[in-house]
């Protein structure tokens, strides 16, 4: 079984190349985040003719997340219950396995801009909001798996200049602190689970040939519950999506679960 997670950013302007990866990389549950389409606008046809039934979280130019299963996906939330937040950031599914119900959770993790700012804060009540959320899903479905573009690199490594970007979005000790307090509710960051290459990234600025010149940021993640790890088989990022006309400036990830 394969999960995939993607930020789109934009399913309009990038329906044709999420149809065509679909196609030759035929996962059974591919999460996508940024689709900055409204509910009525979203290509469910067009996902249907390509095999995928799909719940969408849609927003009017921003944000908006979808789950896209072969599977039938059953018992959806959109976002985070409780929460009081405007913002179309979260959906979550189950789908039935082989080894019982597993619980997809795919969100667009706030950005935060800068540190200090509105944004910022606004980052962090929202990802204390998140987790305190995913305590009580974990104990309810311990087969559970978040996906998404959690715009935070957890450690040095998954930034091309840790040096030089120390302290700033995305590199901030307080979004690490919030990243690890997810480990720590029994997570395991699948990517690695594995011996992987050296500057692995999952996100290139569109600007100063940051894809060409491998300046990205490893910030798209899966996070697998303790009753998954075990498995695990494959973490995998895949670049070749960034190598298309117009692209998304995120390039899928991908994990393989035993059947």
């Amino acid at each position: 079984m394969q999960i995939a997670t993607w930020n789109i950013n934009s399913l309009t302007v990038r329906l044709a190349q999420v149809l065509a990866w679909l196609a030759a990389n035929p996962v059974d549950a591919l999460c996508l985040q940024e689709l900055k389409l409204t509910d009525d606008k979203f290509p469910h046809e067009a996902l249907r003719e390509a095999g995928y039934e799909a719940a969408a979280f849609g927003q009017k130019t921003y944000n908006g997340v979808a789950i896209l299963s072969r599977k039938p996906l059953r018992d959806v939330v959109r976002n985070v219950p409780g929460s009081e937040d405007t913002q179309a950031r979260v959906i979550a599914g189950t789908l039935d396995t082989p080894h019982g119900a597993l619980r997809l959770v795919n969100g667009y993790f706030v950005n935060g801009q800068a540190p200090d700012s509105e944004k910022f804060a606004y980052k962090m009540q929202w990802l204390q909001a998140l987790q305190d959320w995913l305590r009580t899903e974990l104990v309810a479905h311990p087969q559970l798996v978040l996906v998404g573009d959690f715009n935070v690199a957890p450690e040095d490594r998954d930034s091309y200049d840790p040096i030089g970007l120390a302290g700033t979005i995305h590199h901030t000790q307080e979004e690490r602190d919030h990243f690890q307090a997810l480990l720590a509710l029994g997570l395991h960051d699948a990517y690695r689970l594995f011996e992987q290459p050296e500057k692995s990234y999952s996100w290139w600025d569109y600007r100063m040939l940051g894809f060409q010149k491998n300046r990205g940021l490893r910030i798209d993640h899966i996070l697998v519950s303790e009753a998954l790890r075990p498995s695990v088989r494959a973490c995998t990022i895949d670049r070749a999506p960034r190598k298309n006309p117009q692209p998304s400036d995120h390039a899928p990830v991908v994990v393989t679960l035993a059947d």
